[in-house]
């Protein structure tokens, strides 16, 4: 592991690592916790390189906070980095950053105004500006395929991720589960200063969230009744003085009267004189069930059968992904033409209509059904390439989000649980051994009167794709760290297929 402290020094490092690796960045205060390290396990999990930044961000702290209090421990923090696989640790100085915060010169970011009035912002003035300018930074000065924050944070990651997106910048945001002590207190670096006394009194915070949820669950969804059962947990718990507590739209950050699809449930509080802040996201949906795994190993056919059984929609993303390519080839467009191919992809229009008991899902591509004529040899040849561009994959990525806003949907692929679903209630890692995938094509090919097929020579190939797919720059194969391990060796469709609903009824 480097521990680097100059921009000039990463840079030169990260230089070497650009080639065909994707590099994740974990950007922290210091102090790492549990917390931080479901993050970095995550980001170990899904890239090839892992950058941990540790600084103590003079601009987010306000005159009267806690900035010379914060703790600083950068040699156990690199202790535990370097225990955890860690490549990197970006250690600078507030002078290397450039921060000065009596300076008027310091150029800085300011996210919208609506986004910080609102949560922790109406407290904590300037904060979301001082947390933005070096988040800014350091996604310029590491260049990172991909940036990991908690979602403990709430507020912090909505905002980020506005300003990745007016800003441009190409990286992906990956939002991480709270992760909570075996109490049920949310992970901080500031728990080290309560006392035995005030940890158990800091319970009812998320005592508070959950009496809500289950309300919510209930059927409740006018959001003062919500912000009045967290109140009603906390008002027994002299130690607690409440900051505020407030239900937003999870990525507007815009206070609800009522949750519609998804509302964030948000609070801050002071235990003695330490303040912590928590939050859960209630959903107005039906599950998702996310199912990855290796080519081969019967992900459509099993998906199609779950989604059949449970009465889900099958989002069929290969068809996606069809569409895409027969929009390209019907433009002439030559294949290596990257960018005239991200130029049509972007302004197409693509719909997706589930099946119903009378016809299968239909792809709609500019208003015009596809559905028969993505099937075609020539179409088939182009998607694999046409897949692994990246506008194409951001263009089917956010589409396939947007039709999961409620839930209720069945898909399959390489990185559905790991960047596509994330927060898929179920998800499944389906595998076989290269040997049983490798006959079960072979039974595929004979079936279609190919008999003068080499079973070694096809084991060959599933292990070259196998290492393809998972050493992809874009969208590699990977099991998500949350995932459930299916290997279907010796099992028919059908007992693969009541497995993964058993697997559901238990979650």
């Amino acid at each position: 592991m480097r521990l680097l402290t100059t921009v000039a020094g990463l840079r030169t490092y990260l230089a070497s690592a650009r080639d065909k690796q994707l590099i994740g960045l974990v950007p922290t205060m210091g102090a790492l916790h549990q917390g931080h390290v479901s993050l970095i396990r995550r980001a170990m999990a899904e890239v090839d390189r892992v950058v941990v930044s540790i600084f103590v961000n003079p601009l987010q702290f306000g005159p009267q906070e806690d900035l010379a209090q914060y703790p600083r421990q950068l040699e156990t923090d690199a202790q535990l980095c370097e225990s955890l696989g860690v490549d990197a640790i970006f250690a600078p100085t507030p002078e290397e950053m450039g921060v000065n915060p009596q300076s008027e010169a310091l150029t800085q970011v300011i996210p919208p105004a609506h986004m910080m009035d609102s949560l922790c912002g109406a407290f904590r003035p300037g904060h979301f500006q001082g947390v933005a300018t070096i988040v800014t930074k350091l996604l310029n000065i590491v260049s990172p395929d991909v940036a990991y924050f908690g979602e403990k944070d709430a507020q912090q990651l909505a905002i980020i991720r506005q300003l990745v997106q007016d800003l441009n910048l190409p990286v992906i945001i990956k939002g991480c589960p709270i992760v909570r002590e075996a109490s049920g207190l949310a992970c901080s670096s500031r728990n080290r200063y309560l006392t035995e006394a005030q940890k158990k009194e800091a319970l009812a915070l998320y005592q508070g969230l959950k009496a809500a949820n289950q309300a919510f669950l209930a059927g409740e969804r006018q959001t003062q009744v919500l912000i009045d059962r967290v109140k009603h947990q906390l008002t027994p718990h002299s130690a607690i003085t409440v900051q505020y507590i407030e239900c937003v739209h999870p990525q507007t950050l815009q206070p609800l009267e009522t949750i519609e699809e998804a509302g964030l449930l948000a609070m801050a509080a002071y235990v003695g004189s330490t303040r912590l802040i928590d939050n859960m996201v209630l959903r107005v949906r039906k599950p998702i069930i996310a199912i990855d795994g290796p080519a081969g190993a019967g992900k459509s056919t099993v998906t199609r059968k779950v989604a059949q059984a449970l009465n889900l929609t099958y989002l069929d993303t290969g068809a996606m992904y069809r569409g895409m390519a027969w929009l390209v080839l019907q433009s002439g467009i030559p294949i290596n033409d990257e960018s005239a191919i991200a130029e049509l992809v972007s302004q197409a229009t693509l719909e997706f209509i589930p099946s119903n008991n009378e016809q299968p899902p239909q792809i709609m591509i500019n208003g015009e059904n596809v559905t028969q004529a993505i099937r075609t040899p020539q179409v088939t040849a182009l998607v694999s390439p046409i897949a692994a561009y990246a506008a194409v994959r951001q263009k089917l990525v956010a589409y396939q989000q947007e039709l999961g806003k409620l839930g209720g949907l069945v898909a399959e692929g390489r990185d559905i649980g790991t960047n596509v679903f994330p927060d898929a209630e179920v998800k499944i890692f389906l595998t076989a051994s290269v040997q049983e995938r490798a006959r079960r094509r072979l039974i595929d090919f004979q079936s279609q009167g190919q008999d003068k097929i080499d079973i070694q020579q096809l084991e060959e190939d599933i292990e070259q794709r196998d290492y393809q797919d998972s050493h992809r720059t874009l969208a590699p194969l990977k099991k998500a760290e949350d995932a459930m391990e299916l290997n279907t060796d010796g099992l028919t469709i059908e007992e693969v297929v009541n497995k993964i609903i058993h697997l559901c009824q238990l979650k």
